[in-house]
């Protein structure tokens, strides 16, 4: 399959496949229109709103459709070509920006009125949902397509780094954007940068599809996937740590009402804030690439989870725009590690003919733990406050890890 082999591995290794470097290209042009996009969707409905609530909303709308999509998504992901699958998830992206183009516009203000408005971006998040189902377990199950298995550590490695630095870039530009271009410029920026994404992915040969039992029936399809998972104790211990963490320390969600009220720094500080994790994951990135941990991958994910919920509380307690960016970026570096070593896991552990159901799943855990946690936030802020919504956030994030450390020490010990 891949003519290349490498006696002496580097930090580039996977980046000398052609094909990995044009998926590389493609996804960070992706997941950079997605940050931007969340970015923009996040201001605009708390600048129509004014409601911290309204915001973790967002959350929820996202989540329901992917939630209900991700059982039948990985059936459909293993039995078609992984490339057309994403080049379909790129396409659909494209046209959502598209209408949230229009939306936002001037235009738009002319013939609805607010209310109507978000209705209608609730909508466009809601089919974000379900486009970000399939987009996703694609681009994992594709990876291994891409570069020999071993090379497959450092294309995840690069696969999550790539995201960590749209992450950071998408919405810094965003926040910049705003406020010198105005909002529809900016989507229609966001527009030429999807078609560069989408010419990525097009440069990608086709992949044939590992035979899995074309005769089958989805259920029990679906069910197999389930079983591997709940049976696979790594696999689920990394899923189920990453959905209880993340779910209860998503304070990013509330990151408008603190760039607005809280820190007074306006979208452009909502970009800067949105980017400070995710410069922060560059960083554990660009560390773990020259320097990758060869032990105690589990332990110290454990230890990452902790000290993420104390950032948390520090991010919650902080009135000063430069202490929270510095609290918001160490939540990114932890954060960051554990992405790595959470996606190593699955890489190594997943069969080839069920990655896309395992990925899935994945991802509906991912959906509950940032989407949900989303909502999770916006509701506590609502019953709570804001600043002591997010300590109890940070809190249980603590909870979780402690009580993790000791009742999964199969987890604990994990290395690979």
């Amino acid at each position: 399959m891949f003519k290349s082999s490498f006696a002496k591995h580097t930090a580039f290794d996977s980046l000398k496949f052609a094909e990995f470097r044009n998926y590389i290209f493609s996804r960070f042009f992706f997941i950079f229109v997605l940050n931007m996009q969340a970015t923009l969707v996040s201001w605009t409905v708390y600048d129509l709103t004014k409601d911290p609530f309204s915001i973790g909303l967002i959350g929820l709308v996202e989540f329901v459709p992917a939630f209900v999509t991700a059982f039948f998504s990985g059936y459909i992901i293993d039995r078609n070509d992984k490339r057309k699958m994403l080049l379909l998830s790129i396409g659909g992206n494209a046209i959502l920006t598209l209408l949230l183009t229009v939306i936002t516009s001037g235009f738009a203000h002319q013939f609805f009125q607010k209310s109507a408005i978000l209705l209608i971006i609730y909508v466009i998040v809601f089919c974000t949902g379900i486009v970000r189902v399939f987009a996703g377990p694609t681009s994992f199950a594709l990876v291994s397509h891409l570069v020999p298995r071993e090379n497959l550590g450092n294309a995840i490695t690069w696969h999550s780094g790539t995201w960590q630095v749209a992450a950071v870039s998408g919405p810094a530009l965003a926040g910049i954007m705003y406020g010198t271009a105005g909002i529809t410029n900016t989507f229609f920026l966001m527009l030429f940068f999807i078609s560069i994404s989408l010419t990525g992915a097009w440069l990608i040969k086709p992949k044939p599809v590992v035979s899995v039992g074309e005769k089958e029936p989805m259920l029990e399809s679906i069910k197999k996937g389930f079983r591997f998972v709940w049976h696979s104790k790594e696999v689920l211990g990394a899923m189920s740590l990453d959905l209880f963490a993340v779910f209860f320390g998503g304070a990013t969600a509330l990151l408008p009402y603190f760039a607005d009220v809280i820190l007074k720094t306006g979208p452009q500080g909502l970009g800067m804030l949105r980017s400070a994790p995710a410069l922060g994951g560059v960083f554990i990135l660009l560390w773990m690439t020259f320097r990758p941990m060869k032990k105690n991958q589990g332990r110290n994910m454990l230890f990452c989870v902790f000290a993420f919920g104390f950032c948390i509380i520090l991010f919650g307690l902080s009135r000063y725009f430069l202490l929270s960016l510095v609290a918001l970026f160490f939540s990114g570096v932890l954060d960051g590690f554990s992405v790595i070593v959470r996606s190593t896991i699955l890489q190594l552990k997943t069969p080839d003919d069920m990655r896309g159901r395992v990925a899935s799943l994945n991802s509906m855990f991912i959906m509950s733990s940032n989407e949900l946690g989303a909502f999770e936030s916006g509701t506590a802020a609502k019953l709570l406050g804001v600043v002591p919504g997010v300590v109890f956030g940070g809190i249980m994030t603590i909870t979780v890890a402690v009580t993790t450390w000791f009742k999964a020490p199969g987890l604990r010990k994990l290395e690979y």
